[in-house]
């Protein structure tokens, strides 16, 4: 490669127009001599021209890479929580669909938590807002404990565990948790609340259990937003539960719900039929981290004995499409089985997610750092800033300090 090019040949390498060579040039990035054979031109350093070309891809990489872990193409967090290993969750090592088969939520936090002692959700006088049950009530407490709560920072692990013991347990009351017992773990608090026998309870107990945490979800970044704030613990929470009840989120098993009613009304074979034939999605099915089958609908499916009509539609969905259902679908048999309330499918979700969101506020909290992405502006072009200064005499004149010694460009960078 030759030691000096000219500036078109600059200009083609950056990829950049010839006032933005010369910008470089007066920066101190390009070296520059005068051409031998036309006192006229100058000549610049070619490698200073390609040292600015791989820091340029280097760049552009970075944005891609930037752009990609917003939208899910790769982590972005560091986090010892939840990973996925051959097609299944692990919570800090240890298999959750093992876990399922015994374990409740509350030892599924003790873990999710890293806490050293065992975990309660105490409910004690917990300040409910309003007399009705259900989302809103969860999302009104919460909101109520945010405005006067205390920032996150400088408290305890041990401190920090206690108080979200205590949201977790408002928010199961909240979607309809009894007690008639104070250690009762809270499977068997919404089991009374709902009307459910022992055997009830258990099926609860494993499908809150599969469903406490799923990695660096929507929810999951919006709470450890917050917390990386400093924010109060049920704020944290309150912005991941909100986050979470988006139909494309949390709320999803709401809408496999009304296909399970239309498949109540109008039959399995109606139901999958005009889907197919309108092109319109199915929900519930297939999932882009499970390509094989979600394992957690799967433990939960079998041991499961919906009516008979669903299994029927899950069957057919799967043979017709290929897809296969997922938690969303096994949580909505749940409460087809056990003809639980309407928002029960959330209200399990919701208050399982709980124990994870508050396991990543509180992971974040130790980084010490606030979460601030950049954006990459793709707006309106900006308005012409001048480097003019006002003198004397209401005159202008230009700042010296943004001058090239032999010339005045206009710098424009692309």
């Amino acid at each position: 490669m030759r030691n000096w090019i000219t500036l078109t040949e600059a200009a083609r390498q950056l990829g950049v127009q010839a006032q933005t060579v010369y910008a470089y040039v007066s920066r101190g990035n390009i070296a520059v001599m005068p051409d031998p054979h036309d006192p006229r031109k100058s000549l610049y350093r070619a490698e200073d021209v390609a040292g600015l070309c791989r820091k340029k891809q280097v760049g552009r990489k970075r944005e891609a890479l930037a752009a990609g872990t917003i939208f899910g193409a790769e982590p972005c967090i560091y986090s010892d929580i939840t990973t996925f290993s051959k097609g299944r969750p692990y919570y800090r090592g240890r298999d959750s669909i093992r876990l399922s088969d015994t374990a409740t939520l509350e030892e599924v936090a003790a873990i999710l938590w890293n806490a050293r002692a065992p975990v309660s959700f105490e409910t004690g006088d917990l300040p409910l807002q309003g007399d009705e049950r259900g989302r809103q009530c969860a999302f009104t407490s919460l909101a109520a404990l945010a405005a006067n709560g205390h920032s996150t920072h400088g408290r305890t692990d041990s401190a920090l565990h206690v108080e979200a013991g205590r949201l977790v347990a408002l928010i199961a009351q909240a979607f309809g948790a009894q007690c008639d017992a104070k250690a009762q773990p809270t499977h068997e608090r919404l089991a009374l609340g709902w009307g459910q026998d022992r055997d009830g309870a258990e099926l609860i107990r494993r499908a809150m259990v599969l469903v406490a945490d799923h990695e660096i979800t929507s929810s999951a970044f919006a709470a450890r937003i917050t917390a990386s704030t400093g924010a109060s613990l049920p704020g944290c929470l309150l912005t991941g539960l909100a986050t979470f009840s988006g139909p494309l989120h949390g709320d999803a098993s709401g809408r496999v719900r009304a296909v399970f009613d239309d498949v109540g009304r109008l039959g399995a074979e109606y139901v999958v039929a005009h889907h197919l034939q309108s092109a319109i999605p199915i929900p519930g099915f297939g999932h882009h981290l499970y390509p094989d089958g979600d394992p957690r609908a799967g433990a939960l499916l079998d041991v499961l004995n919906p009516p008979q009509e669903l299994m029927s539609f899950i069957d057919k969905v799967v043979e017709l499409t290929g897809l296969k259902p997922n938690i969303d679908v096994a949580l909505a048999a749940l409460a087809a089985q056990l003809a639980l309330p309407r928002d029960a499918s959330f209200a399990l979700f919701a208050t399982a997610r709980s124990v994870g969101l508050l396991a990543h506020c509180i992971e974040q909290l130790r980084v010490g750092k606030v979460i601030r992405p950049r954006s990459r502006y793709t707006g309106l072009a900006l308005e012409d800033a001048s480097p003019a200064l006002p003198a004397q005499g209401g005159e202008t004149t230009l700042d010296p300090a943004t001058l090239d010694k032999n010339r005045v460009f206009k710098v424009v960078e692309r």
